[in-house]
């Protein structure tokens, strides 16, 4: 039997200190108000994570500016102080119930499939994601070419995830959590055959993780060190779950280390299985080689919902906390299922159906 006891250790991220190691996935749950508020529904499912013991919740996925970074109609936002102050019922109802939480801001780049502000998409370059938009995030049909981002456009990309930062930190949110992962805008960049450029962002690896470092050290200098700052990265994407880097950990070297010595407190790894190889010539996990090489806190998500399994990634150093997805919507309480031996609840897939939106805040586990 593995040991679980680790799940319980306090630790402290960056500015933060947690009760425990573990944390509430990001997951987009398209709910806010058409406008990009948070809404008491919203207030109501992340309060429930809270009481049901997660040490840590992180947001779904926030746009940060009023140009091209939504990615889904009804997505939340955090590009305006109005925005931003509709998140203060959430953060306190999370902290009134013993959580801490961090603000996920997103850009979506190509992979956008429904923004009010603009009828077109940027990306690195102006190639098409792979696969078909998410009928579950009211999307439909191939994702469009973008255009091919501009110098300057990347400068108003920069100052968004600043302004959205300090949005967050004026909401009272404890961290934020600059999304690099998933398809989305910087992991675009990450991307080779999304990332044809020529330029001092295209090309190597230094070069393609240039803009995510950029915008990793912009928040860490703009937020100072009384709030935490962390990066979620992914090999897999929402369009393209098999993709993988180059295939050698030299790479994960140069992506890792360059972020960790952006300043950052942590880097939040998801793979599709959190404890598998991240590649053929290796058998060290993404978690483990973000641990090795960034020398930051690492948060790690991927089929973690065993409890052994979870505690595993701690007894082994490759992992400091875990973070929970589908598990968590599955058991609210999964924390407090785990810490007192009860059965787990097997994951309803009405959830995701039609639309992957809060529908069952009411109905939640018991507090």
């Amino acid at each position: 039997m593995t040991d679980v006891t680790p799940l319980w250790s306090p630790i402290r991220i960056g500015s933060t200190e947690l009760d425990n190691r573990i944390a509430l996935a990001p997951m987009t749950r398209i709910s806010a108000t058409e406008d990009g508020h948070a809404t008491e529904k919203m207030a109501s499912y992340y309060e429930r994570f809270a009481h049901g013991g997660f040490g840590l919740l992180i947001t779904e996925g926030i746009y940060p500016d009023t140009a091209h970074s939504q990615g889904y109609h009804f997505q939340p936002g955090i590009a305006t102080k109005e925005q931003a102050q509709s998140w203060v019922k959430v953060v306190d109802g999370v902290h009134a119930a013993g959580a801490r939480i961090f603000a996920q801001l997103m850009h979506a780049g190509a992979q956008s499939q429904g923004n009010r502000f603009v009828n077109s998409a940027v990306g690195p370059s102006a190639v098409a994601p792979k696969g078909e938009q998410l009928g579950f995030y009211r999307g439909e049909g191939p994702y469009p070419v973008p255009s091919e981002i501009t110098p300057d456009q990347m400068a108003q990309v920069r100052e968004g995830f600043v302004t959205a930062a300090l949005h967050a930190k004026e909401a009272g949110f404890d961290g934020v959590e600059i999304h690099g992962a998933n398809g989305y805008l910087l992991d675009q960049f990450l991307t080779d055959y999304m990332n044809q450029r020529t330029d001092t962002y295209g090309g190597s690896p230094e070069n393609r993780v240039r803009f995510a470092a950029e915008i990793c050290r912009d928040v860490r200098a703009a937020v100072g060190p009384d709030m935490t700052v962390g990066i979620r990265i992914s090999q897999g994407k929402v369009s393209d779950n098999d993709h993988r880097w180059s295939g050698t950990v030299d790479e994960a070297r140069v992506i890792f280390s360059t972020l960790g010595a952006t300043g950052i407190d942590y880097i939040h790894t998801t793979e599709y299985q959190a404890t598998e190889p991240a590649f053929d010539d290796s058998e060290e996990s993404l978690a483990a080689l973000a641990k090795q090489y960034s020398e930051v806190t690492v948060i790690a998500n991927g089929k973690l919902d065993d409890p052994e399994t979870a505690a595993s990634m701690l007894n082994h150093g490759a992992a400091d906390v875990i973070a929970l997805g589908k598990g968590a919507l599955a058991n609210r309480n999964w924390p407090h299922l785990v810490r007192h031996g009860l059965e787990f609840r097997e994951l309803d897939p009405s959830v995701f159906a039609p639309l992957a939106d809060v529908k069952d805040w009411e109905l939640t586990n018991p507090r």
